[in-house]
């Protein structure tokens, strides 16, 4: 079931989204001495990401991987890897990362990804989006990538260009102990209402997520 946490803004939300990861970043350690993290890209995350920097983390015990990447050249501008690197990982004293080399193609990145992630039984956290379409990652509506059971897979023919991506599957992000989406602003309101409505879109078809939105995303 999903979990709805509403707050006045997209500021508000990020920092209590922020409490919430390093909250279950912290336990994971405690566990099992790691914590595996998925994150996502986009212009969404960037408040929540610094203001998770700042949280007393042993971050060398802290493995970072990608929800989803572009198939664009390394170091291109609009890569995820880079808005996490200078949001995050540029900030933070210590990193593990383990980026998409989709610089590859998206088949021989996808299946470099997959030799990467083989031995991770399942992820501690799950830092996904959701567009105005429903879908997350690079997992979007009737696209064939969702159908592909292997733990990460080639996207075709996206929506959104680049055409090409490289997506960890729905099998994958489903396996993954806790998600949370941080989501804001009136242009996300109709897609929320589909959501909560239980209508079958990429984001529902992953279980129970920790949501973290803000007041103009409950407009309809």
């Amino acid at each position: 079931m999903h979990k709805w946490n509403v707050y006045k803004d997209l500021d508000e939300a990020s920092k209590f989204a922020a409490d919430f990861m390093a909250s279950n970043i912290n336990k994971s350690i405690q566990q099992r001495d790691v914590c595996y993290v998925i994150l996502s890209g986009g212009n969404t995350p960037a408040r929540c990401l610094n203001f998770l920097s700042g949280k007393p983390i042993e971050w060398s015990k802290v493995h970072w991987y990608l929800a989803d990447e572009r198939c664009y050249p390394s170091g291109h501008a609009e890569r995820n890897d880079l808005m996490l690197k200078k949001n995050l990982w540029s900030i933070i004293s210590e990193t593990n990362i383990h980026v998409i080399p989709t610089e590859l193609g998206a088949e021989d990145a996808a299946r470099v990804y997959r030799d990467i992630i083989k031995n991770i039984e399942y992820f501690d956290i799950a830092f996904l989006g959701v567009g105005e379409d429903g879908h997350t990652a690079s997992l979007f509506p009737d696209n064939k990538a969702l159908l592909d059971t292997r733990s990460v897979v080639p996207v075709y023919d996206s929506p959104k260009p680049p055409s090409d991506r490289v997506s960890l599957s729905s099998n994958t992000l489903k396996k993954s102990h806790c998600k949370l989406v941080l989501a804001s602003g009136a242009d996300k309101a109709p897609i929320i209402s589909r959501i909560k409505a239980g209508v079958s879109l990429p984001i529902n078809s992953l279980g129970d997520i920790n949501w973290y939105v803000d007041e103009a995303t409950q407009t309809i």
